[in-house]
């Protein structure tokens, strides 16, 4: 297992925001965690990557535990986050952003870079405050790769993007997913956890209460309209 989360909680001040959560992401697989707003998402992103330090329980990344390490520490494991703010340093280039991240013993050099996201290629000498928000996002997902990702963690990487983008986007993602890369992927958008999942794991209010293969998860819409409010076409 390239990781397994075990009973992780998680606190801002006094609020229990994390109450056991365990979940798992196979070699080569891609794994959603829906919830509705507040659920708990983003905090066990951030937990995971050690940016909200667990409390209890374990995170095991390729066989060691990192739960307690530092954030950079996590990070240079392999264990990479995209946060939703996406984090683009907007006074510098496109092709700055990516070289800053750059690692020598990454399979992903800037050229594969370019080559799965062609925009950044044609923007690569903007400045990040001149990119749209789909732009920032393919830079910001291009720099995770840079930094050599065992395992890539999304947060919301589609939303608020226009249909078109989100197309390009999810080709991005299938990419990534076919090199093998595991990716655990936060997102509202149902239409894309499908299209690219193999398994989903939903949380509410901090615990896990599903767990379920895509197929699973499609034919299912009692789970969707309890835990998520949403009816899914099929």
């Amino acid at each position: 297992m390239m990781l397994d989360v075990q009973e992780i909680h998680g606190y801002y001040g006094k609020s229990h925001v994390l109450q056991g959560v365990s979940l798992a992401v196979g070699e080569g697989e891609l794994v959603t965690l829906l919830g509705r707003n507040g659920a708990g998402k983003s905090t066990t992103l951030k937990a995971i990557a050690g940016v909200v330090e667990p409390k209890g329980g374990r995170v095991i990344f390729r066989g060691k535990e990192v739960a307690g390490m530092a954030p950079h520490r996590i990070a240079a494991e392999g264990l990479c986050l995209v946060p939703e703010h996406r984090g683009i340093f907007k006074l510098l280039t496109v092709e700055e952003n990516l070289k800053l991240a750059a690692r020598r013993d990454s399979p992903w050099q800037l050229q594969d870079i370019y080559r799965i996201f062609p925009r950044l290629r044609e923007r690569r000498g903007n400045g990040g405050a001149q990119l749209s928000g789909g732009e920032q996002q393919m830079l910001a997902i291009g720099r995770a790769m840079m930094n050599h990702p065992r395992l890539l963690m999304l947060d919301e990487p589609v939303e608020g993007l226009a249909p078109v983008i989100v197309e390009e986007i999810v080709a991005q993602l299938k990419v990534i997913k076919a090199a093998g890369v595991p990716i655990l992927l936060v997102e509202q958008n149902l239409e894309v956890c499908t299209q690219l999942a193999d398994r989903h794991v939903i949380i509410e209010q901090g615990r896990v209460v599903y767990t379920g293969s895509n197929d699973a998860f499609r034919a299912d819409e009692a789970v969707k309209d309890r835990y998520l409010g949403v009816g899914l076409a099929a």
